[in-house]
């Protein structure tokens, strides 16, 4: 209310200060912001880790080989991936709320698609656009969150909130997909149309958001996903046919070819979608490739065992959930204490500890007997999942420690492309172990002691990492 000299009373000044409650006098809550990015991002990382245990459930009805559920797992991801670089473009030019909409409503369209798919190419083909509508949501997603919080206060709250939400899809992910897949496994994919629907309705009460001018690099993009998907599909078809297979030699040179063209593009281009300088800080080049070794383990190894569990062991994709709870539970519990735990000890230990654990957890499993209790197994799991809280908010902190506040979306763009890219590749390369029935349990070994070689060497160049923040322009006091 308006007191006789026209200010605010101290009352009113408190209400409008608390995004909360900004709705007092009509306009929409902030908190409705948050809570549809929130279940847009809960639906993003269910998608990514739910269907694992309902794989073999998926081969039983549609048919296909190991090949066609490493691209039921690889489509989504790799697209995923491939667009998220220039996604945030579109953000801003359409505005954040039209785009993070746009992006929810082909996301639901994609799963309603994936839970009526009638063949194994349907699916994959509903999965490679479920993935485009992910890359859509995240980066807007964020935007929605800036312009919902304007404080850093309470913007800093309402992240820590909205990371909950991927926090708990990881961890109820697995055994989730397991009690659908027991129903049918159509369900893992339309359970997002209840939460999708929501998402809108809460997404209707937010305001409206600002468009902005913003360069697409489209030849950038372009080579991008060549480069990926070739990289994918060489490895995924290499699996199946051998490295000698016309298609895998020319999906290979097709990869090079399009990465080529990528990097000059985007050291000659007018607006790359990644900056040349970005990587001329060592610490940026390393957090990035932590993200990519991080992921190969995090992401390969519920796929492996998703497939052992049941093919090898007889397991039901309820019992492989449980078997999977542990591992990640313990990164439910561990996420917010890791803030406080690398100002003390800091970051790079705690990265480096974080690694060293998946390490040791990949190779204990790779040495455990064929005949070993799934419980000993969901122990020794622990180990890997300790990794997620211990490496990734860190090696983050560090990136944006060292990249300068106008590249900040930038480089958290190209953080989490390298991410989405070392999963894809863990999960095609052990895929391809895997193809043998025969061999499945050798395969199984082989995939744990690369993910183990490439988690100690990670752990080993964390030592590297330094968590000084870049340095600043000095502010000028005025008197």
């Amino acid at each position: 209310m308006l007191v006789p000299d026209g200010s605010t009373t101290p009352q009113r000044r408190a209400v409008e200060a608390d995004p909360a409650h900004a709705a007092l006098d009509g306009r929409p809550r902030p908190a409705a912001a948050l809570a549809a990015a929130l279940l847009g991002f809960f639906v993003i990382t269910l998608d990514a880790v739910i269907v694992n245990v309902a794989l073999p459930s998926i081969r039983a009805d549609l048919g296909g080989g190991v090949s066609g559920l490493q691209w039921v797992v690889d489509g989504y991801t790799l697209v995923f991936a491939a667009l998220l670089l220039s996604a945030g473009s579109l953000s801003d030019r359409i505005g954040a709320g039209r785009a993070f909409g746009l992006g929810l409503v082909v996301f639901v369209l994609a799963s309603t698609a994936c839970g009526l798919a009638p063949s194994l190419g349907a699916l994959v083909v509903s999965r490679l656009v479920q993935g485009s509508a992910a890359a859509v949501m995240m980066p807007s997603a964020m935007a929605l969150l800036r312009e919902a919080f304007p404080e850093p206060g309470p913007r800093a709250r309402a992240l820590a909130i909205w990371a909950m939400g991927g926090a708990v899809a990881s961890s109820a992910g697995p055994v989730l997909g397991g009690l659908l897949d027991a129903v049918d496994w159509r369900l893992i994919f339309l359970v997002n149309l209840p939460a999708g629907a929501v998402a809108l309705v809460l997404l209707a009460r937010t305001p409206r958001s600002p468009r902005r001018p913003a360069a697409f690099d489209r030849l950038g993009q372009l080579s991008v996903v060549l480069a990926m998907g070739g990289l994918t599909y060489g490895a995924i078809e290499a699996g199946a046919v051998g490295f000698a297979a016309p298609q895998v030699s020319v999906a290979f040179a097709v990869a090079v070819a399009a990465a080529a063209v990528f990097v000059v593009v985007q050291r000659r281009g007018a607006h790359p979608m990644v900056p040349a300088e970005l990587f001329r800080s060592h610490p940026v080049v390393l957090s990035v490739l932590i993200g990519f070794a991080f992921m190969i383990g995090y992401y390969g190894l519920p796929f492996v065992f998703s497939l052992y569990l049941q093919q090898a062991r007889g397991l039901s994709s309820l019992a492989t959930g449980v078997v999977f709870l542990p591992m990640m539970l313990i990164g439910l519990v561990l996420t917010p204490f890791t803030a406080r735990l690398g100002e003390r000890f800091g970051r790079p230990v705690l990265i480096g500890t974080g690694l060293a654990a998946m390490a040791a957890g990949s190779l204990a499993l790779a040495l455990m007997p064929a005949t070993a209790p799934p419980w000993a197994l969901g122990l020794l799991l622990i180990l890997v999942g300790i990794g997620g809280p211990l490496v990734m908010p860190p090696t983050m902190a560090v990136l944006l420690d060292h990249t300068p506040p106008h590249r900040a979306g930038t480089a958290g763009g190209v953080f989490n492309t390298s991410r989405q890219l070392g999963g894809a590749l863990a999960v095609a390369v052990f895929g391809g172990l895997l193809a043998d029935p025969d061999t499945l349990v050798a395969g199984v070994r082989t995939s744990l002691l690369i993910t183990a070689g490439i988690a100690a060497v990670t752990a080993a160049g964390a030592r590297l990492l330094r968590s000084r923040p870049i340095p600043s322009t000095p502010v000028k006091e005025t008197s």
